[in-house]
This record gives C-alpha cells, structure tokens and sequence, in this order.
C-alpha cells in the first residue's frame, strides 16, 4: 500500500476529519485543502499507537483566489465555518496572498503554497474531491511523515530558527517521542 493510499485510509477512518472535510466541501472554496496538522498529526497520532487523537490548535483551510485578497474575506469564510461547526477552531487562509507575508515568490495555487510548509511533513493537505473521496496533496511526499522524520523544508528557505521555534512551541518531540529530527539539529 502507499503511502498516499495508507493516508486516505486513516482520514476515511476518521469520522471527525471526515465531518470537517464535508462542511468545508460544502462551501466550494476554489483550490481548498485541509492542510498541516489536520494531515500531520493524524499519520503520527496512528504510528505512535495512540488511540485518541492528539488535539489540534486550529484546522488550517487553505484556498487560492487570487480575485480577492482582502483578509477579511477570510474571517467571514472563519465565521460561516464556525456557525456549521463552533466547537473547531477554523483558520482560513487564502494563499493567493501569503507569498507576501512568507517573502517567498507568487504561489501558483494551493498545492504550489503548501509546498512552502517550513517543515517537509507538514507539506500536506486533503479534500473531498467528491462525497467520500479522499484527495491527498503531497507536493514533497509523504515519506517523511511515515517515516516519523521531522525536517525543515529546504524549498521554503526559512531560518533553522523558525524551525526550532515551532518544532518547540508545538512540543512535537513530547507529543510524538519517535520522531526522529534531522541529524544537524542535535536534538
């Protein structure tokens, strides 16, 4: 099985992310994903055994319009989301846009954006491409998050210390304990 299909399977098996998935499929944002975390946390949560899903900060939905980039078109998307579902924590972001604050060069789309993620692992999103069809965007793969291998993301460019910030602020290592960082961090 690979390891696009192992993936569809956890979020199929998922009653919660699949719910989260069909509310956001019912507003037929352009280009959308569930990104990040949403992907991420679900590939280690089952490698480390766990029963209970770890609790996410926030649901990332990414989109791309490049026709609107004002932000409070998001919070309004943030709002309609939160009067479906009030007890998620929805954070909707139109990447058309977040090139600007990233200092990386236009996104292309929504798979282009992710594919800036700081870390490789969380370089991924899922959608409905239909009722129940699981649609997993991997632009650099899914190998290091089957492999529990946490990296940063050459492409993106970022200071090793944003890295080290989030890897710390989100206690990954705490969370997760096989992870495994890349060797020049002696972590």
């Amino acid at each position: 099985m690979t390891d696009i299909a192992k993936t569809e399977a956890l979020i199929r098996a998922d009653k919660w992310r699949m719910d989260c998935l069909a509310v956001v499929k019912t507003l037929s944002l352009p280009d959308w994903l569930l990104v990040a975390g949403f992907v991420r946390n679900l590939i280690w949560d089952h490698l480390h055994g766990k029963t209970k899903a770890t609790p996410l900060n926030d649901v990332d939905v990414a989109f791309f319009d490049p026709s609107d980039l004002a932000p409070a078109m998001e919070q309004d998307i943030e709002s309609i989301l939160r009067s479906m579902r009030p007890e998620v924590c929805w954070q909707v972001r139109n990447q058309a846009r977040m090139h600007l604050r990233n200092g990386h060069p236009p996104y292309r789309n929504t798979t282009d954006a992710i594919s800036y993620y700081p870390e490789q692992a969380t370089c991924v999103g899922v959608r409905l491409s239909a009722p129940n069809e699981v649609e997993v965007v991997a632009p650099l793969g899914l190998e290091h998050n089957w492999k529990l291998s946490i990296a940063p993301n050459p492409k993106a460019n970022y200071a090793n210390s944003v890295f080290m910030a989030r890897m710390k602020s989100k206690r990954w290592l705490e969370t997760w304990p096989a992870l495994e960082v890349a060797d020049h961090y002696g972590i």
